[in-house]
């Protein structure tokens, strides 16, 4: 089946997650029908862990990290009490999904025809 939001938000707990369990967690969201990439960023948009080419990871990286502070500043400016844990960005060709933490983000690329 397809990789969902309730995975994402477990996995933005995973820096208290055991290295074994945290490849665990990845290999299961990389094994769901339609992924194409599985990447950790930090915060700052330098890429952690990806299984995308090394150009595309670099890509994803810096472009998302950015998207993600955008998308936190603009949730915080509507209700200072509130805070993002999750976003979805569909197009015709892909959809991606990121889970952010304070230090890092969580992505999950993946073709909506194949899921």
């Amino acid at each position: 089946g397809r990789w969902n939001a309730r995975e994402a938000l477990e996995l933005c707990v995973w820096r208290a997650m055991s290295d074994s369990q945290v490849e665990e967690t990845l290999r299961r969201i990389q094994s769901h029908r339609g992924v194409k990439g599985v990447m950790i960023v930090s915060a700052d948009g330098v890429p952690i862990r990806s299984d995308l080419d090394s150009e595309e990871t670099n890509t994803y990286a810096a472009l998302l990290s950015q998207l993600a502070m955008k998308a936190s500043s603009v949730v915080r400016t509507l209700d200072e009490t509130d805070e993002l844990t999750f976003f979805r960005i569909r197009t015709k060709k892909h959809e991606i999904m990121i889970a952010p933490d304070p230090e890092y983000l969580l992505v999950v690329i993946q073709r909506p025809q194949d899921t």
